[in-house]
């Protein structure tokens, strides 16, 4: 059972063992390794380009979709399209009616394990909207990547593992990227920001800062909007807010591998056990809106791209979990350091991202580091072997 989890969505348990016997596998005539690659890297970009353009591609007759809702509903289409794979292995309606009510609704001890991770990764995904509500998406998705720092540090704390200094290296370097990047952020105020460059206007920043608190009282995390300049961003929000999310990711992935080893339960019975301790979580988070919701209504803001979003974040995970398993570390390092670059050269076209010489040298870092911390540790060369007598 692998503690790999995947970001914008609660974690999909999938097995690992056995890997050897796929190494030959293809699906259609492409190789499963190179089907895994295209999707972890389409997985890793495109949820965070979507749902970084749903956030500041905002009608200004338009109220901003709630975060919030945007959670629940994707834990609800997830825990749907567990109950209909555990429905189509089976082969059995009544069957899984029988699973459901055996490993379920007999066994809630089962259901009260996950709620510390569950909650803690209902609160990343809604931390998630915040953070692309506040970064660029390429700033974001090399941030994003200190939740390597946070789950090695834990699993040392929680899992008694031990990283070799390769990986302690490798983390140091991160730590640097992360800071080089965030330099260009250093001294940015709160301010407009519009998806095309085409329809850019002139915005006056009077007033603003002293306005900031007020919204910030007023507005649902992550859905700050002004009314006549559109979504308003502030990197200081945005970094704190990945910075959290990373921790929580960290924590609630090693704290649910700790909790569950040596469990043996079918990984969608487990997903679906977790999806209803997130979604009952993420059902309370609406509660912070609540005032907002029932003056607007619950779909208040959704377009067409809002559900694209929602159904990426929910079903995106399960298929990841599905092909992850044909993936090798330097192969999942390999689809992260693409989808950054990816996501940076989006973001200079489509959302006017400038990046600094910083921003670009940070960035390197980072995918080196990514590589480094996923690539087998270094053999001891033969000629420095102790040789025996």
């Amino acid at each position: 059972m692998s503690s790999e989890k995947h970001m914008g969505s609660l974690p999909t348990i999938h097995h690992q063992s056995g890997r050897g016997r796929h190494d030959g596998a293809t699906f259609m005539g492409v190789s499963m390794k190179h089907l895994s690659l295209l999707i972890l890297l389409l997985q890793n970009s495109t949820l965070v380009l979507m749902m970084r353009y749903s956030r500041v591609n905002v009608d200004p007759d338009q109220p901003m979709y709630l975060a919030s809702t945007a959670v629940f509903f994707a834990e609800l289409i997830k825990l749907l399209a567990c109950v209909f794979v555990l429905a189509y292995k089976t082969k059995s309606i009544p069957r899984t009616l029988y699973i459901l009510r055996k490993d379920i609704i007999d066994q809630p001890q089962e259901i009260l394990k996950m709620l510390v991770p569950s909650g803690l990764y209902a609160l990343q995904n809604n931390l998630l909207y915040v953070a692309l509500s506040n970064l660029e998406a390429a700033t974001f998705q090399v941030t994003y990547q200190m939740k390597i720092l946070s789950t090695a540090v834990f699993s040392v704390m929680m899992l008694n593992r031990r990283l070799t200094r390769q990986k302690w290296f490798a983390l140091c370097l991160l730590m640097v990227g992360v800071t080089l990047v965030q330099l260009q952020n250093v001294g940015s105020k709160a301010s407009p920001v519009v998806a095309d460059s085409k329809e850019e206007e002139e915005f006056s920043s009077e007033g603003l800062e002293g306005s900031m608190g007020d919204e910030l009282g007023d507005a649902s995390l992550g859905d700050l909007v002004d009314e006549e300049s559109g979504p308003v961003q502030n990197p200081f929000i945005g970094l704190v807010a990945v910075l959290t999310s990373c921790v929580s990711s960290g924590f609630a992935g090693c704290y649910f591998e700790k909790i569950l080893k040596g469990a043996e339960a079918d990984m969608w019975v487990r997903n679906i056990q977790l999806g209803l301790s997130g979604a009952l979580f993420s059902f309370l988070a609406m509660f912070y809106d609540r005032q907002r919701i029932f003056e607007g209504g619950i779909f208040q803001g959704y377009t067409a791209m809002t559900w694209i979003v929602v159904a990426n974040q929910a079903l995106g995970g399960l298929l990841v979990a599905i092909v992850v398993k044909y993936a090798d570390n330097i192969l999942k390092g390999f689809a992260t350091s693409l989808s950054i670059i990816i996501s940076g050269i989006i973001s200079v076209y489509f959302f006017d991202f400038e990046p600094s010489l910083q921003f670009q040298l940070g960035t390197l870092v980072v995918i080196c580091s990514t590589y480094l911390y996923g690539r087998p540790d270094s053999a001891v060369p033969g000629f420095i072997r102790p040789t025996k007598k």
